[in-house]
């Protein structure tokens, strides 16, 4: 497959490509503009062939495709008993939060957040303690531990929802990172839910380290979300995978989403075993390409074709966070790019705390788009 296809998305049911006017070029909601491997459209037209979708169960060896993928990848031995499917991250930590706390409870996460972080919590009655993230000398996103303890004591914080790799800022944190942050879990007793989507899109031959990988005490208080949607693009299809080793948190958890929410489709977990079981050769060419897209973006800020623009460069995911805040824009960013440059980009101000004066970009997408939209933004820019 050739990444630098372009695809007419505009005349399908594409949330990214159709929320705006047609002059708008959109950067926004984190879905790639590629189309998904072969075999996972193959498979998705087999099963369709057949012409009868009733009550299903998910396909036969889902299971030990997940099984031997997380070993593959991670070294990390689960088993049956242990997955759970979902149709989506944000439904499955939901569900958790609901099932492990009471109205009021705490829940802590780093921010800038990925506002369904923000918006959980406080759909379910709950309080949601943002634990800033800060930038060293070196421009990179580090963890506060010291601050995360002493929240989490102050508001006897119940859940911690991990983001990792993390959305927005693209970090992908490492095992003594990951070490520190469970051990303070373990000490006051807080339940983990690890929101792992981005952990196959990985940049310059790092590893993704699942937190619950790390020793059997932090599996058993952590619930891993994984998912093929974004690294496959079948997002639409709603198809996640929850890791659960812990018992006790299992049965909670089980108990809970009984009669409340359902398996994903049939034909989201057809595409979910083709994805996991085919797509690696795929995956590899689009982390290269992604990779490039991004290399992109940081040569056009190094080199000054977004004068006032800067960013972490990102290990992971296809999102950029910009910073813009010395951009003498005068109103909202969102809207400035909106209507001067007709690019649509997220606002960083809904990401919580320290979201205000950053955009998020999304580059999974033909360099030619990524290009026409960087230019647009410069000209805008210059025209200040």
């Amino acid at each position: 497959m050739s990444f630098n296809d372009y695809i007419d998305r505009r005349s399908s049911e594409s949330l990214k490509w159709n929320c705006y006017p047609n002059d708008v070029l959109p950067l926004w909601v984190a879905d790639t503009d590629f189309r998904s491997p072969p075999e996972v459209i193959d498979a998705l037209h087999q099963r369709v062939d057949h012409g009868i979708f009733g009550y299903s169960i998910p396909p036969e060896g889902l299971d030990q495709v997940v099984i031997d993928r997380v070993k593959r990848l991670y070294d990390w031995d689960i088993c049956q008993e242990h997955i759970a499917y979902v149709p989506g991250i944000v439904t499955g930590f939901t569900i958790m939060l609901r099932a492990l706390c009471e109205k009021g409870d705490a829940v802590i996460f780093q921010s800038p957040a990925y506002p369904p972080f923000i918006g959980s919590p406080k759909a379910s009655g709950l309080v949601g303690i943002q634990n800033p993230m800060y930038r060293d000398d070196q421009g990179i996103y580090r963890l506060d531990f010291d601050r995360f303890e002493r929240q989490i004591i102050e508001n006897k914080v119940k859940v911690y929802i991990l983001c990792n790799p993390q959305n927005p800022t693209g970090r992908v944190f490492c095992k003594e990172e990951l070490q520190k942050l469970a051990e303070i879990c373990l000490r006051h007793n807080v339940t983990i839910c690890s929101d792992e989507i981005h952990g196959d899109i990985i940049f310059d031959g790092r590893k993704h380290t699942p937190i619950a990988s790390l020793d059997p005490e932090i599996s058993r208080i952590t619930a891993t979300f994984m998912a093929p949607s974004k690294t496959y693009n079948i997002a639409g299809l709603h198809a996640s995978v929850a890791l659960i080793p812990g018992e006790g948190l299992r049965t909670t958890y089980e108990q809970y989403r009984q009669y409340l929410i359902g398996n994903p489709s049939l034909l989201a977990l057809v595409a979910a075993k083709a994805a996991y079981e085919y797509g690696n050769g795929w995956l590899s060419e689009q982390i290269a390409y992604l990779q490039s897209n991004r290399d992109f973006i940081d040569d056009a800020i190094t080199q000054g074709t977004l004068p006032g623009v800067s960013w972490s460069k990102p290990e992971s995911t296809f999102l950029g966070w910009l910073d813009c805040h010395e951009l003498p824009v005068e109103g909202g960013l969102f809207e400035f790019f909106m209507e001067k440059a007709k690019v649509c980009l997220n606002d960083g101000s809904t990401y919580g705390e320290g979201g205000k004066g950053f955009l998020r970009l999304n580059f999974g997408c033909t360099q030619a788009v990524l290009k026409n939209g960087l230019e647009r933004m410069s000209s805008a820019i210059r025209d200040i």
